[in-house]
């Protein structure tokens, strides 16, 4: 298990585990980014992701994709 801001690009990934305050889960439950779901990074810029995720992609920091286990 690794955070996701680790994570290859262009390969899919399985959520195992999401970290953080409640507030933080909320936040990234509401993006779709939910445990057993599948992630693939499609680009990074300076630390900060560029995820597909529930067939939409969502910009997340770098602090967020730490706390977002695959």
């Amino acid at each position: 298990m690794m955070p996701l801001s680790m994570a290859d690009a262009g390969q899919a990934q399985i959520i195992k585990r999401i970290g953080g305050t409640p507030e933080v889960k909320k936040h990234l439950e509401n993006l779709g980014f939910n445990v057993g779901g599948e992630v693939c990074i499609v680009s990074e810029l300076a630390g900060n992701l560029i995820v597909k995720v529930k067939e939409s992609r969502v910009a997340v920091s770098e602090e967020l994709a730490r706390k977002i286990m695959v």
